[in-house]
């Protein structure tokens, strides 16, 4: 059964069912993180995480997504709400939604990428890396170029 959040004409849900494939991929498409991603790519993406709309009414208007072993590990990623309806708080409340999920308590550690909402993530007791030496990555931020070329 979904997991649903309101608070008045606002809704978070976990279903991915409600969710609006072309909205998100549209979004996802021309931000700075996933910029030219196809749309298979984000529908593989989804369907491999755990997906949370946020809705006005019925229109979706945010989004995000865990990639998680629902054990140990979750990297939230793909946070979003559409312009005209930031400044809210309604970000905020999606992370604090996420971080309620049941399925995502007792994790070891939660991680995430941004370039430009620390102060968002800060609120939820998000830090910089205690010990970035600890951690590596394999980047290809252009790769979503090359997929549509």
């Amino acid at each position: 059964m979904p997991m649903r959040w309101q608070q008045g004409d606002f809704i978070i849900s976990d279903d991915y069912a409600a969710l609006d494939i072309t909205l998100v991929h549209n979004f996802l498409r021309h931000s700075y993180w996933a910029k030219e991603i196809s749309r298979e790519t984000v529908v593989r993406a989804l369907e491999n995480s755990i997906c949370f709309g946020l809705f006005y009414k019925a229109e979706q208007i945010g989004f995000c997504r865990v990639v998680t072993d629902c054990a140990t590990f979750a990297y939230l990623a793909d946070v979003f709400v559409i312009e005209t309806f930031r400044g809210q708080g309604l970000g905020k409340w999606l992370v604090d939604c996420v971080l309620q999920h049941p399925e995502l308590q007792g994790l070891r550690r939660w991680m995430l990428a941004t370039l430009d909402a620390h102060w968002l993530y800060e609120k939820h007791d998000f830090v910089p890396l205690k010990h970035p030496e600890w951690f590596m990555e394999i980047a290809k931020p252009d790769i979503y170029l090359k997929e549509n070329s």
